[in-house]
């Protein structure tokens, strides 16, 4: 039977050939479970799968929308970042639909709830995101243990992106300062990626 999603998202599978579309990762993740016949947490006992899982959607309900104020908020992040987007578009509109998107943004985010808050206000709600994903890890090789799971993928990912060198962020700041989530963010790049330059050691950085 084909697959089919109709959800707008950049995250997708879309084989028309195969009858396959398939939209955001967790669909996506689900998918690739029943196709291959794999589980990524069959390590997880059933409370470490709804904990694993809880810690998956702090990070994609709460921290990504931080995330998205920062890179698309603050205008030093959106004009080295997010306004490259936009490139492909006539110059003449080109400033204009990309301050319709990133009103489109803003409405988004204010929406969301996360938007309300002040600046300062996102930032202490966005460390203590990082606060807690550091304390999940501990000293742990992976985020529930010695091998890793499905939460590990969206784990890493938001590691990665808030300890982006690019951009400047408070989130930043205080991630880098989480010895265990710097050291996380190297171990699964070597492991993972071992051949991208474009994140490596991060572990050099001060971290206290």
């Amino acid at each position: 039977m084909a697959q089919t999603s109709s959800a707008s998202s950049l995250l997708r599978i879309d084989r028309p050939a195969d009858g396959v579309r398939v939209a955001d990762s967790t669909f996506i993740r689900l998918h690739l479970e029943r196709k291959y016949g794999v589980d990524f947490d069959k390590n997880l006992s059933t409370i470490e799968k709804g904990f694993a899982w809880s810690v998956e959607k702090m990070l994609e309900d709460h921290l990504y929308w931080a995330t998205v104020y920062w890179r698309w908020m603050v205008d030093s992040n959106f004009n080295k970042g997010p306004r490259n987007f936009f490139k492909p578009i006539p110059a003449l509109i080109r400033p204009m639909i990309a301050a319709s998107v990133r009103r489109g943004v803003r409405r988004t985010l204010y929406g969301h709830g996360l938007g309300r808050h002040s600046k300062v206000e996102i930032a202490i709600l966005a460390n203590r995101a990082i606060d807690a994903l550091s304390s999940v890890l501990g000293d742990k090789p992976y985020l529930m243990g010695a091998q890793p799971c499905g939460a590990d993928a969206t784990a890493f990912a938001f590691v990665v992106g808030n300890l982006c060198s690019f951009f400047e962020t408070p989130v930043r700041t205080h991630a880098e300062q989480k010895r265990n989530l710097v050291s996380y963010c190297d171990r699964l790049m070597r492991e993972f990626y071992p051949n991208d330059t474009h994140v490596a050691n991060l572990s050099n950085k001060k971290a206290a």
